[in-house]
C-alpha cells in the first residue's frame, strides 16, 4: 500500500480511483514519491462534485483531457478520468471518457506505466508491467508503431525510462518501431526535446541509453550540430557529478551556441553551458595563486566543471577539485571611488587606473588588501 500525505483524504471521497502510472512503477521499485497521481471512472464534474462535499478545493487544471487537481494540505493530486482516444496527430489526441480501466490503460506508452492500484494496495496489470519492471524491461503496450504515431515523445520518453530501469538488452520491437519512427521527433517543440534530454541526462548512468539514442539514430537527430557519446562514457567513467549541463557539454562537439538557441534552453542554462566549454585553465599541480586568480574570474562550480571535462590519467585532479572548493574566491578591493578618492576627475581614466591595479593584483595572487592596492592606485595614477 501506498502511504502519502493527504492521499487516505482523497480516497474517502473518491474509493473508487486508484493510483496510476508513475507512482505504482515508483513504489513497486522502492523510490520514494515526490508525487501521486490518480484515475478514476468518473467524469470531471463528478469527481470535483464528490470532493467538493468532502471540503476539498480543486481546480479545472485539463479539463479537455479529463483533469482536475485537487489540493490538500497544500499538496496538489492530478485526478484524470478513465479515457480512450478518438484521434491522435503524433503529439495530440482527443478523448473521450470511459469507465473500462483496461481500455484506459491500453492508450498508455509503456507497461511499466500502464499499471494502477487501489486503496488496498492492489496492482492491477493488463499488460505485463509487473514482470518488465522486475526484468528491466521497457517495452510499448500493444503495437510499438502505433504508440509512436500517437505521440513521438515517446521515442524520447523510451530513453528516458531504459535509463533509469533498464537492466538487459533492449527490447528488439521498441528498437525496431523508433528507429522507423525517428522523424517524428522533428515535430516535437524544442523545449520538450529539451526537457527529456536533461531528464535522459539526470539519470545515474544514461550510458546505455545514449549509446542506444546513437544506434537508433535519434541521437543526431536531437543533436545535430554533433555529439561524442565516447566523450560522455569518459566523463562518467571519471566519477563526475550527475550534472545535465556537464554531460551535454561533454557530449556535445559543435558549438554550444546554436544548440542552446535551438533548444530554446534558459539564459541561465545557455550561460551556464557556455562557461563549462571554456577551456580549462588548471592542472593538478597549479599552485594556490593560480587557483586564486582562476576563482578571481570565474566561479567555482565552472571551474570545477571544466577540470572535470579536461581530466586525464595524469595528475591529482580529485586533490585539485579538493584545493579548489576549499579556496575562497578572492575579490578585487577597489572601486571606482577609491580612485576618485585619489582626486582622479570622472572618466576613462579611472577605468584605466582600476584595469592597472587589478592587473598588479592578479599577478601577485590576489592576496594584496586594500590599502595596498589603494598605493598601488596611486603609483599608476603618478605614471
Amino acid at each position: 500500500m501506498i502511504q502519502f500525505p493527504g492521499l487516505d483524504t482523497l480516497w474517502d471521497a473518491l474509493p473508487e480511483a486508484r493510483i496510476a502510472g508513475g507512482a505504482v512503477r515508483d513504489t513497486l521499485a522502492g523510490h520514494i514519491l515526490a508525487d501521486v497521481d490518480l484515475a478514476s471512472p468518473l467524469t470531471p464534474d463528478q469527481a470535483a462534485s464528490r470532493l467538493a462535499a468532502a471540503g476539498i478545493k480543486t481546480f479545472p487544471t485539463g479539463l479537455s483531457h479529463g483533469t482536475i487537481t485537487a489540493v490538500i494540505g497544500g499538496k496538489g493530486f492530478e485526478i484524470t478520468t478513465l479515457r480512450r482516444d478518438l484521434v491522435t496527430d503524433g503529439r495530440h489526441a482527443q478523448v473521450a471518457f470511459t469507465d473500462d480501466w483496461e481500455e484506459d490503460a491500453a492508450r498508455r506508452d509503456f507497461t511499466i506505466n500502464a499499471m494502477s492500484m487501489a486503496r488496498d494496495g492492489t496492482v492491477y496489470d493488463y499488460f505485463g508491467g509487473k514482470a518488465d519492471l522486475a526484468a528491466g524491461i521497457i517495452r510499448f503496450v500493444g503495437n510499438a508503431e502505433t504508440r509512436i504515431a500517437e505521440d513521438f515523445l515517446r521515442i524520447l520518453r523510451f530513453f528516458r525510462f531504459f535509463a533509469r530501469y533498464a537492466k538487459g538488452p533492449p527490447d528488439a520491437a521498441a528498437i525496431t518501431a523508433i528507429t522507423t519512427g525517428r522523424d517524428g521527433i522533428l515535430h516535437l517543440s524544442a523545449e520538450r526535446v529539451w526537457s527529456e534530454l536533461k531528464t535522459i541526462l539526470r539519470a545515474p548512468d544514461p550510458r546505455r541509453a545514449v549509446d542506444l539514442m546513437q544506434f537508433t539514430g535519434v541521437l543526431p537527430l536531437v543533436i545535430p550540430e554533433g555529439a561524442s557519446p565516447e566523450r560522455l562514457t569518459a566523463l562518467i567513467a571519471r566519477g563526475a557529478p550527475v550534472d545535465p549541463l556537464l554531460r551535454i557539454t561533454a557530449l556535445l562537439t559543435g558549438e554550444t551556441t546554436p544548440f542552446a538557441a535551438r533548444l530554446k534552453l534558459s539564459t541561465e542554462e545557455s550561460e551556464t553551458l557556455q562557461a563549462y566549454a571554456q577551456p580549462n585553465t588548471l592542472a593538478p599541480a597549479a599552485s594556490d595563486a593560480d587557483l586564486r586568480r582562476a576563482l578571481a574570474d570565474t566561479q567555482t562550480e565552472v571551474l570545477a566543471a571544466r577540470t572535470w571535462l579536461a581530466q586525464t590519467s595524469d595528475g591529482d585532479w580529485p586533490n585539485l577539485r579538493t584545493r579548489l572548493t576549499a579556496t575562497p574566491r578572492p575579490i578585487f578591493p577597489l572601486q571606482g571611488r577609491d580612485i576618485t578618492a585619489l582626486g582622479i576627475p570622472p572618466g576613462p581614466r579611472i577605468g584605466e587606473i582600476l584595469t592597472a591595479v587589478r592587473g598588479w593584483w592578479l599577478a601577485n595572487g590576489c592576496t594584496a588588501d586594500k590599502d595596498s592596492c589603494r598605493a598601488q592606485a596611486s603609483r599608476s595614477a603618478s605614471t
